[in-house]
């Protein structure tokens, strides 16, 4: 089975040996490289796989290989290829250290988020190549558990410029879609040509039944190899009752089936242990032999001889075809006994997941003591974040317990891990079960609580409110702090349904009110649900001072990181909400920092979001364009486009481009997963009529300003919508209709007083006025917006006030409003605004040119995030956590960079900031 097994393998492989060749060549020259060998059973993958690790001389190998009983057992196979890398550990920023630990069960501690774990493995390949490149190799992927399948799918997309060749071999036909998208090497079967010499190499065959085998194969190399071995010594003289109508695989299979059944006894056990045993661990599988009184050296060289299995470091198989034929070569009480001798060579101090597995796997009926092993080892693979391994262990739990009063909690339990890994058909069926075993009051609340966060996954945002309510209700008077955030998340999920709730946000807001009143001093969690319900039900005026309490509380008292990333999204939506400026500038920045400090990338993206909306209202457009690029780089990571559309659908009105916004419109309102969320339709009116406004184009801003205040429950955009609606209400000369949207600004500026809201509240009135009262009104509002970090909305106010003064036959004085307007909005690059206030500055009698169009140095989008980030001195590394690359990836891009200006160091990118350089979309 060594050299000469592997050169029988490859007959017919020319080309694609020399493509292997080819991408080894590319990996000595620096670069990276990602194949999936891709073809059915038997068809050479493995050939191929062993011919490229005797090829890489020079190279450091690190070899994988998946096992379909092993695909439970979260981040197996990622410790299986990264094990003789972890020497380099130490290397790594400390957040990507500790999440490999925790995920390889080294540490204890929180679960490490995925996408932090793929950062980690990136990071590490790519640290361990030194001065030798780095061949990765991986076979029978289609086998890895899902959490491994995902971290090398995030490692192969991000691979560029590190010396790693990463090549994986799946099976085609998998029952998961495995690593689609990637460079593929699709491995069909031999030509009748290099068939019959592959055919030949087995011994001398009637030429009618070597056609026959031939055409039956399809050029399968392993069925031709194999299947002559079942055939009589009639059948080989000519005879062809032999062969079988039966799929491929399954001929090939029952091939290996009749060979094991024709070996001795004691080495049919062996293979057995060695089938049921996912590893290949040499010693524990003699040590298994051994306590079932196997004469271990016989049966090791019986199966040798056989073909079927090699020993050496590891158990290799043939191909894993035998391993599968030997399993289903025995019979139930055969499999029982090896997991259980498998078990009791396992130290459990060591291995103790392994361990419960196999006792699992050797237990019929009712078990207590093994169950609630498995209950106590899922708590410990959720702490390394091993959610799918946590959820096999408890389902498996809950199968092997008895007593109705624990079989329901673990049938709950399992339920909760089954919905966090994704898995919402099963998480369903299992709360079935335990609603039909013994649940207290409070396990019946869990349950229904789990059924509404089940449902708002799984259907929409809203779908789940109502379970989420009658849940938070029923948790009341047990866990006050979990009712709290239920009801938390019911609002939540509410404003972002908006006007497509399935229920009305009234009805939230009301549930929240009448919900028993704490015992103890109400905290700023509770002040922030009563706020945000007393402004739906009550109306503003009512809600806004109580906001403004909690959002002060959050921002001046300690915020614990869970905490943070709980609360502080409604909370920066409130301060937005309130016009507090200044809180929602300080607190949308500490939760992005909380989201980047811990990799909690579940929740980081949004806060970017947030983030950039304060940042587009403060007319730092640029500043805005990198969060979006770190969104974006997340969205990529996670498989979302959402992050980036949503981010252009804010930015891209400001700038006055219309053809990207529309883009990001149409890309949001297709999405069937936001099909439901009525805040992304009041968005998308408030992006048109920011944008048609920056145009001068005022009846369209009107139409879409006017659908952007429908629902004003949802709050936010819905509020701001009501500005773009007065100034575009005014330019048409509607000021009546523009009255109402004054009046209700107005009303928002009394009762919350902030800075901003006076300013915006001086500046649409200023719109209504004439005369005396106008100019007045027009000077308070540059005078306040001035004094908050609002500086998008300070510009527009003076434009507003250099137009009306041009109106009023001033030209002087509206040419100095105008030039202050214009200087803003350019350095903001608020593209369009900017060119009305040089319109208007032109038809004031100054003399001011259109900007010169010099054709910038084109970057990729990711060129000049990077960029960016260099110039404001992050250094590789920490560019790499930033974007999802690894440091080499940087610096390979900054090179380029340097090539495309013309510049030599990132001190010198800001000699050709900003004018000199622009990103391609």
């Amino acid at each position: 089975m060594g050299r000469d097994r592997a050169r029988t393998g490859l007959v017919g492989r020319r080309n694609e040996c020399q493509y292997l060749d080819h991408l080894l060549a590319e990996a000595r020259a620096g670069q990276s490289g990602v194949l999936v060998v891709r073809g059915e059973a038997g068809i050479g993958k493995t050939e191929l796989l062993n011919y490229l690790i005797e090829r890489a001389v020079g190279c450091r190998i690190v070899r994988a290989a998946g096992v379909q009983s092993e695909m439970e057992l979260s981040y197996a196979g990622l410790h299986q290829l990264c094990a003789p890398l972890l020497s380099h550990l130490d290397d790594l920023p400390e957040p990507q250290q500790n999440a490999l630990r925790a995920a390889f069960g080294m540490r204890s501690g929180d679960a490490p988020d995925r996408f932090l774990v793929g950062l980690a493995t990136l990071s590490l390949l790519a640290g361990a190549v030194g001065d030798e490149p780095l061949v990765c190799v991986v076979d029978d992927a289609q086998w890895l558990d899902r959490v491994s399948a995902q971290t090398l799918e995030f490692v192969a997309r991000r691979l560029l410029a590190e010396s790693v060749l990463l090549v994986l071999a799946v099976r085609e036909s998998s029952p998961r879609e495995a690593f689609t998208d990637l460079r593929e090497l699709h491995v069909r079967g031999l030509s009748d040509r290099d068939s019959r010499k592959l055919l030949a190499l087995t011994g001398p065959l009637d030429r009618r039944v070597r056609d026959r085998i031939v055409a039956e194969t399809r050029g399968n190399p392993l069925a031709l190899l194999e299947l002559p071995r079942d055939l009589t010594a009639v059948d080989l003289a000519g005879g062809l009752a032999g062969l079988e109508p039966r799929p491929l695989s399954s001929q090939i299979e029952n091939g290996f089936l009749r060979r094991v059944g024709s070996l001795p006894a004691e080495t049919q056990q062996l293979l057995l242990i060695a089938a049921a045993e996912p590893v290949g661990d040499v010693a524990l599988l003699r040590r298994a032999a051994e306590l079932l009184g196997i004469s271990v050296s016989t049966a090791e060289a019986s199966a040798e001889t056989s073909g079927l299995v090699s020993f050496g470091a590891w158990v290799r198989f043939r191909h894993p075809l035998v391993r599968s034929a030997a399993y289903r070569a025995a019979d139930f009480e055969q499999r029982q006994r090896v997991h259980k001798a498998l078990a009791d060579s396992i130290d459990a101090r060591v291995d103790p997941e392994p361990r419960v597995w196999h006792l699992a796997s050797a237990t019929t009926g009712p078990d207590e003591a093994v169950a609630g092993e498995l209950e106590r080892l899922a708590g410990r693979a959720q702490l390394r974040g091993g959610i799918a391994t946590a959820a096999a262990f408890l389902q498996r739990a809950t199968e092997l317990t008895s007593d109705p009063a624990r079989r329901g909690p673990r049938a709950l339990a399992a339920a909760q891990t089954k919905y966090q890994a994704g898995a919402f058909d099963v998480a369903r069926e299992l709360v079935d079960a335990a609603e039909l075993s013994h649940l207290d009051e409070v396990g019946s609340a869990q349950a229904m609580l789990l059924r509404g966060q089940i449902m708002s996954v799984s259907k929409s945002a809203s779908a789940g409110v109502p379970l989420l309510l009658r849940a938070a209700e029923r948790l009341q008077p047990f866990d006050a702090k979990l009712a709290r955030e239920t009801y938390r998340d019911a609002i939540y999920a509410a404003l972002t349904a908006g006007r497509l709730a399935a229920g009305d946000v009234r009805d939230v807001a009301e549930a929240v009110l009448s919900a028993p009143p704490p015992t103890r001093p109400a905290t700023r969690e509770d002040l922030l649900l009563q706020g945000v319900a007393r402004v739906i039900t009550e109306g503003y005026a009512a809600g806004a001072p109580v906001l403004m309490e909690a959002v002060a509380a959050f921002r001046t008292e300690e915020v614990t990181p869970e905490d943070g990333l709980g609360w502080l999204p409604l909370v920066c939506r409130m301060a937005h909400t309130t016009w507090d400026f200044d809180a929602w500038s300080e607190l949308s920045a500490r939760l992005v920092e909380m989201g980047r400090g811990t990799g909690t990338l579940a929740v980081l993206p949004s806060s970017l979001l947030l983030r950039l909306s304060n940042r587009a209202f403060a007319g730092d457009l640029r500043g805005a364009d990198s969060l979006v690029a770190e969104a974006n780089a997340i969205g990529e990571a996670t498989g979302s486009s959402f992050f980036a559309h949503y981010g252009a659908l804010v930015l891209e009105p400001f700038k006055g481009r219309e053809s990207s916004t529309f883009q990001a419109i149409e890309a949001l309102t297709q999405d069937s997963l936001l099909q439901d969320e009525g805040k992304v339709t009041t968005a998308t009116q408030w992006a048109l009529a920011v944008l048609y406004n920056g145009l001068g184009r005022y009846e369209e801003a009107y139409v879409s300003a006017e659908r952007g205040c429908e629902n004003p429950q949802e709050l936010g955009l819905s509020l701001q919508s009501r500005v773009e609606l007065v100034e575009a209400a005014v330019r048409l000369g509607r000021t009546t209709w523009a009255a109402e949207a004054v009046r209700t600004i107005e009303e928002m500026a009394q009762a919350s007083k902030t800075t901003w809201v006076r300013g915006i509240s001086a500046a649409t009135r200023a719109l209504v006025s004439d005369g005396r009262a106008a100019e007045d009104l027009h000077r308070e509002a540059v005078e306040l917006l001035d004094r908050t970090q609002a500086r998008m909305d300070s510009a527009r106010a003076r434009l507003r006030h250099g137009e009306w003064l041009r109106s009023e036959g001033r030209p002087a004085d509206a040419r100095e409003r105008l030039s202050e307007a214009h200087e803003m909005l350019s350095e903001a690059g608020a593209e369009e605004f900017a060119e009305r206030a040089r319109r208007e500055l032109q038809a004031a009698g100054a003399k001011v040119r259109k900007p010169v169009s010099v054709a910038p140095v084109v970057l990729t989008p990711k060129e000049f995030e990077i960029a960016r980030l260099a110039e404001e001195g992050f250094t590789n590394p920490e560019i790499g956590a930033r974007l999802f690359l690894s440091p080499h990836t940087v610096d390979w891009h900054l090179r380029k960079v340097f090539a495309k200006l013309g510049i030599s160091s990132r001190k010198e990118i800001s000699s050709v900031r900003p004018e000199g350089m622009t990103a391609t979309h």
